[in-house]
């Protein structure tokens, strides 16, 4: 199959449960009742698995193929999201949601293991760099549509009905489409591993059989990874680069609901999906698209700078929506295009420095090492971002996510003088 037959969806299907427990459970968890601490704290949890995936990741290597649990964990997504719309109409609502939302976690994380190894074997180094904006434009839209589109609807009915059958409703509507999604990837997704000789390493590495270890191999793996070079520079970038975002993104929709008197702007619903999915769908894709295509061109070494500086900088709207308070959504819709169109345009900077870093001997572990770490960054940053906002305000707390740009600039600097002016790497 063509690439871009299946290239589009599957990271829009890696992106719907991810933004589902990230995304949709804060603004849900929000309109529920819970405070900006309880929720930051319990959603940020929700990162641990993909902290934690490595630790599972060389089963991936050794069992069925990727295309398989690419398929099967799309389908376990479905039953999670079918699950949290069931429990929420029960007496113990909130551990029950939980409780299926890390099912929905854990599944999410495995997905994305065998979703980035598979486009790391199915595609040219060429291939590779040329579709990365594509990939993580369509990442994006998943994650616009969630925080937009599904947003709005959830408004509409909250408008409707009560808030947790709004959300009930919602999830279903996201069940089914993971299901759909599935039933597609099954069809369209190449039998590249098919085609594959077996690896002819000394350990048996490329056996499928379990009695050759999968203690060695996750050994191995954790040697491939920390003997990549210049480690630490590395580790550093993986961690802080999102720094800001982390605590940015937890409490960003939030600090759009709550009442003025909270310091928020007061928001409907479906008016902050409206924002997120319009201009700010608009300028994400424009942003990703154009990334891509100039890395392609001239490298990642000479856009790194523009890169970071545009990541951070837009981060300044939120300063002034918090001391404004606007009212007008053409301000607000406005001020949530220039947020996204630098980090579309920013973001490509960093999930191409991932995917060049992974290149080499056990590819599909280290790359799924490099997300753990950075899922690290986004968990701890997270977890603190709700008491924080309630400690410091929204005003003084957007502030400081703005001073923390500056640690961005720093780590990038780390692994900007060891990148390649190679345009393809």
């Amino acid at each position: 199959m063509k690439p871009y037959a299946w290239i589009p969806t599957l990271y829009f299907a890696e992106a719907l449960p991810y933004m589902a427990v990230m995304t949709l459970s804060v603004i849900m968890y929000t309109n529920l009742g819970l405070t900006n601490t309880e929720l930051a704290l319990y959603t940020s949890w929700l990162y641990l698995p993909w902290v934690i995936k490595p630790f599972w990741s060389p089963l991936i290597d050794k069992l069925r193929t990727k295309r398989w649990w690419i398929w099967s964990m799309e389908l376990l997504v479905g039953g999670a999201l079918a699950g949290v719309a069931l429990t929420l109409h029960t007496a113990m609502w909130l551990r029950a949601s939980l409780a299926c939302f890390w099912l929905m976690a854990f599944s999410s994380a495995t997905h994305d293991i065998a979703a980035d190894g598979f486009y790391i074997l199915a595609l040219s180094k060429e291939d590779q760099a040329l579709y990365v904006g594509i990939r993580s434009t369509f990442y994006r839209i998943g994650m616009i549509f969630c925080q937009g589109i599904l947003v709005m609807v959830a408004g509409w009915l909250e408008s409707q009905y009560s808030v947790s059958l709004a959300w009930s409703i919602t999830m279903s509507l996201m069940a089914a489409m993971l299901i759909a999604l599935a039933a597609w990837h099954w069809g369209m997704l190449p039998k590249v591993e098919d085609n594959l000789t077996p690896d002819p390493s000394p350990k048996g590495e490329g056996s499928n059989s379990l009695s050759n270890g999968n203690e060695n191999a996750f050994v191995e793996s954790v040697k491939a990874f920390v003997s990549k070079p210049h480690l630490i520079p590395a580790l550093l970038f993986m961690l802080l680069f999102r720094l800001p975002e982390a605590q940015l993104a937890k409490m960003a929709q939030p600090f759009m609901l709550r009442t003025a008197e909270e310091g928020g702007l007061e928001l409907h619903t479906a008016t902050v999906g409206f924002a997120y999915g319009t201009l700010g769908v608009i300028g994400l894709l424009a942003g990703g698209i154009v990334g891509g295509w100039v890395v392609s061109k001239h490298g990642l070494r000479r856009w790194l700078w523009p890169m970071v500086a545009a990541i951070s900088i837009p981060d300044l709207v939120y300063v002034y929506l918090a001391y404004v308070q606007p009212t007008n959504p053409a301000v607000i819709n406005s001020c949530v295009f220039i947020e996204q169109l630098g980090y579309g345009f920013g973001f490509t900077a960093y999930m191409l420095f991932l995917v060049y870093y992974s290149r080499g001997e056990k590819s599909t572990s280290v790359f799924a090492f490099c997300t753990a770490f950075q899922a690290l960054g986004m968990m701890l940053p997270g977890m603190a971002a709700g008491w924080l906002a309630d400690t410091m305000g929204f005003r003084h707390f957007f502030i400081f996510v703005c001073l923390c740009t500056l640690v961005t600039f720093v780590v990038s600097g780390f692994v900007r003088r060891d990148l390649s002016n190679d345009a393809n790497q």
